[in-house]
């Protein structure tokens, strides 16, 4: 099961300056976090990152696990490990769990509270594959594959989308028949060909269009 936990505003610390802990640290920049990144030498990545004042860094070198998590002031939301030492890892993992921080292993999923699963950003449009980190390769090649077949006109579409959910909510009272509209503007052969076209503004005029006819059909239907 793949949830999308609202990482907004929590404070995230990354023991590990790698290359491991540079991509974590932009999916948790990505996902709006505040990010402290623990480490003894910070890869140019997140040195640069720093340098924008986008991370904090504190450059130390961890050797005990459990003494170092039980010092942590202020404790962090939650505790992600990318270092290259394995046991570290897992001391860290369980000190982490004992001191109730939500944890993330790099290396090995299955000693953490979660799995990050390959996410890339299209537009507004989030890809999500997992393989129950089984294979992060493979996963990653499949989101790759699943990007090429996100076109322009699916990125309009969500555009025009959002703006009917917000004019049918001023004009239609009732749930399954903002539905209804909605699904009918999705399939309607002359807005996805203005959308193919890049004329978004024509097609939300085709779009509004759509929804006076409905709501007049069902005022009809009624009397």
């Amino acid at each position: 099961m793949i949830i999308d936990y609202k990482f907004d505003g929590k404070y995230v610390a990354i023991i590990g300056g790698g290359s491991e802990a540079f991509i974590k640290v932009q999916n948790f920049l990505d996902a709006g976090c505040k990010v402290l990144v623990i480490s003894r030498n910070f890869s140019k990545g997140i040195l640069d990152l720093h340098a924008d004042k986008r991370i904090d860094l504190l450059k130390t070198e961890v050797k005990d696990g459990e003494f170092f998590v039980k010092h942590m002031n202020p404790k962090p939301d939650l505790l992600a490990v990318a270092t290259s030492d394995y046991k570290l890892n897992a001391k860290l993992a369980t000190c982490g769990k004992e001191e109730g921080l939500m944890v993330y292993v790099a290396d090995d999923p299955t000693m953490g509270d979660f799995i990050l699963p390959a996410v890339s950003k299209i537009g507004d449009v989030r890809i999500t594959v997992s393989t129950g980190g089984r294979s992060p390769a493979m996963a990653k090649t499949l989101r790759e594959r699943i990007e090429r077949l996100i076109t322009r006109q699916d990125l309009l579409q969500i555009e025009l989308q959002e703006y009917m959910r917000r004019v049918l909510k001023e004009r239609v009272g009732e749930q399954k028949t903002r539905k209804r509209i909605l699904y009918s503007i999705l399939e309607d052969v002359h807005v996805n060909e203005l959308l193919k076209k890049g004329k978004l503004e024509l097609a939300k005029k085709k779009a509004v269009n759509i929804m006076e006819n409905a709501i007049v059909k069902d005022k009809e239907a009624g009397d």
